[in-house]
């Protein structure tokens, strides 16, 4: 195996600005959770440890052909199921936050939906590459009906978070294969047709989200008051913060979940509206080097699982950012790299090791094939 290849083909600006994203993020989370006043806390452990092993998961990547991983496209399709099926399991699954989506191993909370969604966004990739593209209706709907079965059981959990991050990369690859426009309206349409029927089937704490974001005002809502306590902690940082480790906010509780959900809160209480515009900054660099590494690569298959995962990471992104400053419902879905979230850190960290893996094997049939 040709190291010095790999090395020399390796994209260092991907790896770089994760790092810096990182970075930032676990200064915001060891903030969260008082490391001036009880030291290292385990949050700060076992973000580093994550980010660690998942640098490793990247290293070891390298050397795995991802072209002779796609030829066992439906396996990973499998596992994709397996891991969603394995949390209903009594004596497995466990509840957090009102979603059956965890598997607890000691340590850390197992979250199988963040695995599946790189399992799937793989088979997708492969599955649409073996048909050719979206060339027809017939086709979107081949490649659609794949998603189904995930849906139903994620939204069993439920976690409809998750459910959006798998349809937001599952309509990037679709899209960037010849998705027609038209099919997109009929497809918007078709949501919004079926809210009226999927609103009563949802959780109670999942309507109280919904309801709170379309009554802002309304403090009577349960679903307000997380949102609310966010907008204030923003609101307090000003245009440069209070300070880093001086956020007042958070500190004294006010603020939930700001670990993980509302850590880009604490970010810009302590950092301002120009550190908050700075990670948003990132993000965009972040997203557009993804969509680069893309068109780069030559041959469909890797560039629809680097197209998979930009728009997943972009939904992510801009959900969780979004719902802080209460402009989108809150979903609990992590902000990549920044939030605290073992498994969070260590599938984002998978993804890109694969992205990479894609990258430095760009120029089909010049090594590791």
């Amino acid at each position: 195996m040709n190291i010095k290849r790999i090395l020399s083909s390796f994209d260092y600006v991907l790896l770089g600005i994760i790092i810096v994203i990182f970075s930032l993020g676990i200064i915001a989370i060891a903030s969260a959770t008082g490391v001036t006043t009880y030291g290292i806390t385990r949050q700060v452990q076992m973000q580093a440890f994550s980010f660690i092993f998942g640098l490793f998961l990247i290293g070891l990547l390298q050397f795995i052909n991802y072209e002779i991983v796609g030829e066992f496209y439906w396996w990973l399709y499998g596992i994709a199921i397996l891991l969603l099926l394995v949390i209903f399991i009594p004596g497995v699954g466990v509840i957090r936050n009102g979603s059956r989506s965890w598997i607890d191993l000691g340590p850390i909370d197992f979250q199988t939906s963040e695995v599946a969604k790189i399992a799937y966004i793989i088979f997708l990739a492969k599955f649409v590459e073996k048909m050719g593209g979206i060339n027809s209706i017939k086709d979107t709907l081949k490649a659609s009906v794949t998603l189904l079965p995930i849906l139903a059981l994620i939204l069993k959990q439920p976690d409809l978070g998750s459910a959006l991050v798998f349809v937001s990369a599952t309509f990037g690859i679709l899209l960037v294969n010849g998705l027609k426009y038209w099919q997109i309206g009929a497809g918007l349409g078709a949501v919004i047709a079926a809210v009226p029927l999927l609103y009563p089937r949802l959780e109670p704490h999942q309507r109280e989200r919904i309801d709170a974001f379309l009554n802002p005002n309304d403090i009577t809502l349960p679903g307000n008051y997380h949102v609310m306590q966010s907008k204030i902690t923003i609101g307090s940082g000003q245009m440069y913060g209070r300070g880093l480790f001086k956020g007042d906010y958070h500190s004294l509780n006010y603020l939930p979940v700001q670990e993980s959900d509302f850590i880009y809160a604490v970010f810009v209480e302590e950092t301002g509206f120009v550190g908050g515009l700075l990670v948003i900054f990132l993000y965009m660099i972040f997203l557009l080097r993804l969509i680069t590494l893309s068109n780069r690569v030559k041959d469909d298959f890797g560039s629809n699982i680097i197209t998979g995962f930009a728009f997943m990471f972009g939904f992510q992104i801009i959900e969780n950012i979004a719902m802080t400053l209460g402009k989108m419902p809150v979903t609990g879905i992590t902000l990549p790299f920044f939030s605290y979230g073992s498994t969070s850190i260590v599938s984002s960290m998978l993804a890109i090791g694969i992205a990479e893996s894609i990258y430095i094997r760009r120029k089909k049939g010049t090594f590791f094939n």
